[in-house]
């Protein structure tokens, strides 16, 4: 007893105090380590996402321009000449200009043409299977309307414009008519939505041999600025596309179009666009790109904020074969990443703080199950000492610890058990008596219903086995008995080998008499059947004499019982003997 209280404190300390150190040197380390390289993962960090960032935007213009020209090549094929007069092919072009709309339909939906004779026809997709086809056949004639749905499905008419509409006058006519291969017109606001679109365009030759027109699909830019303005840069990040000499294209933090006063539309430019911002990045890439070549890889760049602190930027160039040329730029405040960082060192300091709560925690609860442990496996090793040979130890770990309390549990059942049989021993059988006893006195159960038997049996015999067979073939018989026994009693009972040739059964919840003597003749009956590890041929003769005892009736203890039924198989054996 007097150990008990430095062990205790011994494991307290051999368990908390490693626990706290460590926490507490992990917690600092990861303190300094964050401090020291603050800056660097905060550069690192921001180059990563602006590159990402402007990537995903040129992507964005990518998915936007890739199927202009697959748009442009299905509604006339490269190579194919078109007569002057489109009125001799108006179900041709319909047809082709459909399948143009299809591919791509989000965003070119509108395919259209126009020749030198001043005939114009477009096909417009509506949502769904729903189209308008645009449509003038004499050059002084405003276009008219005509809905249809499907391929070939009947027109109906829907409205004629107001404005005159002559296609050889338009921006992408002109840049069409003179270009050798496709060619992006200048971004210009649409005629009729007056918002940004750009057109892809490419001319279509005659019979002669001449530019007989030019096919156009738009690309309304309207879903490129909606898609800008969802880009979450940072807290007060921005990014915006613009065209190389500046009008800008699509902004996350503003308009590419103001209206003015007397109704028209402008075009803005980055430097006009209001915000300090935009107009600080965009004069900073100006100055960069008059000294070094723009690349198509995202590049990062780094400038003074004009309301103090750093500016991490990046930019990206896109291009393509038809002569699109776009500048993509992203840009961020330095203090976005450092009220990051600053939040990120006040969450870990608090974590350590709650880490090394937990770690002291854990060493108690530690602590408190490996002493506690310690102390049942103590207490069931005294009982052990004391003869307590079935006193439960009741741990089930998988340490050190866990090992001792299975040998100790190991040991009671060597104890308790017979070395020979593997059945229980007469230590074993008198305990299982006394503690049925015990608690059936405890419940205070009627004494009928609450009643358990014992059979007490002799084996007819077995000394001539020793004599004629030998000790080695007595052993074995007393084995196949011993299973024998086992296999013909109930789950709940109890075969036990009390000494030398003799075993004894517990008989759990026996209420009559008479379920005792017929448990008792059956158990009889199978000691008569012939032994199987005997030679046929031995003159030995086996069998097996067996009494029963009933509680409390004939007994109210162990050792009463165990004479009551030792006494009826005795005085069994006897009379079987004087049977003639």
């Amino acid at each position: 007893m007097k150990t008990k209280g430095p062990l205790r404190g011994s494991l307290r300390l051999i368990l908390i105090c490693p626990f706290v150190v460590l926490v507490l040197m992990l917690t600092t380390t990861i303190i300094l380590l964050s401090y020291y390289t603050a800056r660097k993962a905060t550069t690192e960090l921001s180059d990563s996402l602006l590159r990402e960032t402007a990537e995903r935007i040129v992507q964005a213009v990518d998915r936007h321009i890739v199927g202009s020209g697959a748009a442009l090549e299905a509604a006339f094929p490269n190579g194919m000449r078109v007569n002057s007069d489109i009125s001799t092919e108006l179900d041709s072009l319909r047809s082709r200009f459909w399948i143009a709309t299809s591919l791509h339909t989000n965003p070119n939906n509108y395919v259209y043409y126009g020749n030198r004779a001043g005939q114009a026809f477009g096909v417009f997709r509506h949502p769904g299977n729903e189209g308008e086809l645009r449509i003038k056949l004499k050059p002084g004639e405003n276009r008219a309307r005509y809905k249809f749905t499907g391929i070939d499905g009947a027109l109906r008419f829907d409205s004629r414009e107001d404005k005159l509409f002559d296609p050889r006058q338009r921006p992408w006519y002109i840049a069409g008519q003179t270009a050798t291969t496709d060619t992006w017109t200048s971004v210009y606001i649409d005629f009729g939505t007056r918002e940004l679109v750009a057109t892809r365009a490419r001319r279509v030759m005659g019979a002669d041999g001449k530019v007989e027109g030019v096919v156009a699909t738009d690309m309304s830019l309207k879903r490129l600025n909606d898609f800008v303005k969802s880009l979450k840069v940072s807290a007060n990040g921005i990014a915006f596309i613009i065209e190389p000499n500046g009008d800008l294209i699509a902004s996350s933090v503003g308009e590419n179009v103001r209206s003015l006063d007397d109704g028209t539309n402008l075009r803005l430019t980055a430097a006009q666009s209001g915000n300090p911002f935009v107009e600080a990045a965009y004069a900073e890439l100006r100055d960069r790109l008059s000294r070094e070549a723009s690349s198509a890889e995202a590049t990062v760049f780094t400038f003074p904020n004009p309301k103090g602190g750093t500016i991490h930027a990046s930019y990206a160039t896109i291009k393509d074969q038809a002569g699109l040329d776009w500048i993509t730029v992203v840009a961020m405040p330095s203090s976005d990443f450092l009220g990051s960082l600053t939040e990120s060192l006040t969450r870990n300091i608090v974590i350590g703080i709650v880490a090394t709560l937990l770690a002291i925690g854990m060493g108690l609860a530690i602590l408190n199950w490996v002493a506690g442990d310690l102390h049942r496996l103590s207490l069931a090793a005294r009982r052990f000492g004391d003869g307590e040979l079935d006193a439960s130890v009741g741990i089930n770990r998988v340490d050190e610890i866990g090992s001792l309390a299975r040998s100790l549990e190991t040991m009671q059942t060597r104890l308790l058990t017979d070395r020979l049989t593997g059945i229980a021993n007469r230590e074993k059988l008198i305990r299982a008596i006394s503690q049925k006893i015990r608690v059936l006195s405890v419940r205070g159960i009627d004494k009928v219903s609450g009643s358990f038997g014992i059979l007490f049996i002799d084996l007819d015999g077995f000394k001539l086995v020793n004599d004629q067979l030998g000790h080695d073939m007595g052993d074995r018989v007393l084995v196949e008995i011993a299973g024998r026994l086992t296999a013909s009693v109930r789950e709940n009972d109890l075969v036990a080998r009390y000494a030398g040739d003799e075993f004894v059964i517990l008989l759990d919840a026996i209420a009559t008499p008479e379920t005792l003597e017929s448990l008792r003749a059956h158990v009889e009956a199978v000691l008569q059947s012939p032994s199987s590890v005997v030679p046929r041929d031995a003159t030995v003769k086996m069998g097996g004499s067996v009494g029963g005892a009933l509680f409390p009736k004939d007994g109210t203890d162990a050792e009463s019982l165990l004479k009551a039924a030792d006494r009826h198989m005795y005085s069994r054996k006897f009379s079987r003997r004087k049977l003639p």
